[in-house]
């Protein structure tokens, strides 16, 4: 237990200037000197549904931390929805926003002396941020996710956020404004398991989110019950003494990666199981998500997997449930947020098989929710979402047509000049290359309006978002602005994808390879100054995160 005694750093007389700025923010000498210091890091931000409900959430919270006896110190996050930069340049901010979220938590933790943190954040790359801060600070710390957003209803069928991307290309304007106004009924984060709802998921499994409360639908006042006893709960996981160093095992993300596959998460959640790891100095790889997809097949029928959404799934039972039906697989005996284990929460879980969720024997599909794939075109591993994979093209061969940015294959497909049987390659659009690894959205909207998304692939060295389905191939590494072989491919190039072997070639000769790898030029940097510039210079290959980690 800590003893709040000790704290010299407040308590002493040398510290009387520290105690003079508390004071005159409002605190007084008492809760300065004899209660813990919680810092409550708020993303909230007026531009989205998935943050502009936070500052009701954080109140609960603070209301909790005062009610356990400790001392609430709100501040400011970065905070973006990336559905706004959704189909612009700008969209490449966005994994940085991860990397720039965690170190504003440090940057603020530190000079604060917190000591504890309750993270508040809903959407995508914030709450992977928060994620990250926790990992690297390693204080007792709380992440209370936003929640998900009601699906809404149009015509009768309920519509979800990916279904407007789809309605701008197919060009009915009419239909489009209708849709507008219903598609985002209340606060919350998209309720498709993107990468938004598939990190608030996964922070019950990193021990970062109390347990049956990340689907919690924001629209729902036990979210604000639940926002409360995590601000009490916050001074016992002080006295627990469990940091996410104790909690954050390699078994525990090992667990992580077992729901990841279950629940058809969102791809982008490689890149924040792997930075998480490395600021922990757990030796998790790409390898191990490449073994565990042969044992855990997709059990969730949430969009892109299935018809459902995220609200289903928490009426099912949430995190636990899923959990429960993967209880022969996971690894039990760690320890939880609680001070107890996963066999103890699980011995007292009780759920019913439906096509919203599965047991393991009896999968809603016969893939895993991710596939690592390798080959000659992505020797260091690339990923796709075998459940979001139509069955015909879970094995295709066709011809690449290249690409150096998702607006050109946009573009051609609006043109007519991409037919069944082709394999979009979309390029220099990395980590270092974009800089900031673009999220590849317009193309892949493109094939479902189209009508092609069932016979044309997409290989990139990008990322895609966590709604897409199709046959489309992200994070091939190395990127083709460190040289990899997806710089070396040529228009008229055949590429056969394999996703039950997990391979990915060009079908080239190595001679050809070495040949056109001489002849490889690298081009100038697109951005040079700035967060991007500063990312680009500092980030880690997709393969090890995408981080911000030079260590």
């Amino acid at each position: 237990m800590k003893n709040i005694d000790d704290r010299t750093y407040w308590n002493a007389p040398n510290g009387a200037h520290r105690r003079v700025m508390y004071k005159g923010a409002g605190f007084n000498d008492k809760d300065i000197k004899t209660k813990f210091h919680i810092g409550i890091a708020n993303a909230f931000m007026e531009g989205s549904p998935g943050s502009a409900h936070l500052r009701t959430i954080t109140e609960s919270i603070k209301q909790g931390v005062w009610e356990a006896g400790g001392m609430p110190i709100e501040f400011g996050i970065p905070c973006t929805c990336g559905n706004v930069s959704n189909g612009a340049e700008e969209l490449k901010y966005e994994l940085v926003g991860r990397d720039i979220v965690s170190m504003s938590i440090e940057f603020v933790t530190q000079v604060h002396h917190f000591d504890a943190l309750i993270l508040v954040a809903s959407c995508d790359n914030i709450i992977a941020g928060t994620y990250l801060a926790a990992a690297r600070l390693d204080l007792p710390t709380l992440v209370v996710t936003g929640g998900p957003m009601m699906p809404g209803v149009y015509k009768g069928k309920k519509v979800l956020a990916p279904d407007v991307d789809i309605a701008i290309l197919a060009g009915d304007n009419k239909d489009l404004s209708d849709m507008e106004e219903c598609v985002c009924p209340s606060f919350g984060a998209c309720s498709v398991m993107g990468t938004a709802n598939t990190m608030q998921i996964l922070g019950e499994t990193l021990n970062l989110v109390l347990p049956g409360t990340a689907t919690i639908p924001a629209a729902d006042l036990i979210k604000l019950r639940s926002a409360r006893d995590a601000g009490r709960y916050i001074i016992e996981l002080i006295n627990k003494g469990l940091t996410p160093s104790k909690l954050i095992t390699k078994e525990t993300l090992l667990n992580t990666i077992m729901v990841d596959m279950a629940i058809g998460g969102s791809t982008n959640a490689v890149l924040h199981i792997l930075s998480i790891a490395r600021d922990l100095d757990i030796d998790i790889t790409l390898d191990d998500f490449d073994r565990l997809s042969e044992e855990i097949k997709c059990i969730c029928g949430v969009r892109p997997s299935g018809p459902y959404n995220v609200v289903d799934l928490h009426n099912e039972g949430g995190v636990p449930a899923v959990m429960k039906m993967l209880e022969k697989k996971l690894n039990k005996n760690v320890l939880t947020l609680l001070g107890n284990t996963w066999e103890d929460i699980l011995k007292n879980i009780e759920v019913e098989s439906s096509d919203v969720l599965r047991p393991l024997e009896n999968p809603l599909h016969k893939d895993s929710g991710l596939k690592v794939l390798k080959g000659n075109l992505a020797p260091k591993g690339a990923i796709i979402r075998p459940s979001g994979v139509y069955e015909e093209m879970k094995y295709f061969r066709g011809v690449a047509k290249v690409f150096s940015n998702d607006f050109e294959a946009l573009k051609a497909i609006q043109d007519g000049k991409i037919v069944a049987g082709d394999v979009i390659v979309i390029r220099y659009e990395g980590c270092k290359g974009a800089p900031g690894m673009k999220e590849v959205m317009l193309s892949t909207d493109a094939l479902v309006a189209f009508g092609l998304d069932k016979n044309v692939g997409l290989v990139t060295d990008a990322r895609f978002s966590g709604f897409n389905y199709g046959a489309i191939v992200g994070h091939v590494c190395p990127e083709a602005y460190d040289g990899g072989p997806i710089a070396l491919v040529e228009n008229g190039d055949m590429i056969v994808v394999d996703v039950k072997n997990g391979i990915i070639e060009v079908e080239i000769s190595d001679e050809e390879l070495d040949k056109r790898y001489k002849n490889l030029v690298r081009p100038e940097p697109k951005v040079k100054k700035g967060v991007l510039a500063v990312y680009a210079s500092t980030c880690r290959t997709a393969d090890e995160g995408g981080a911000m980690q030079t260590w």
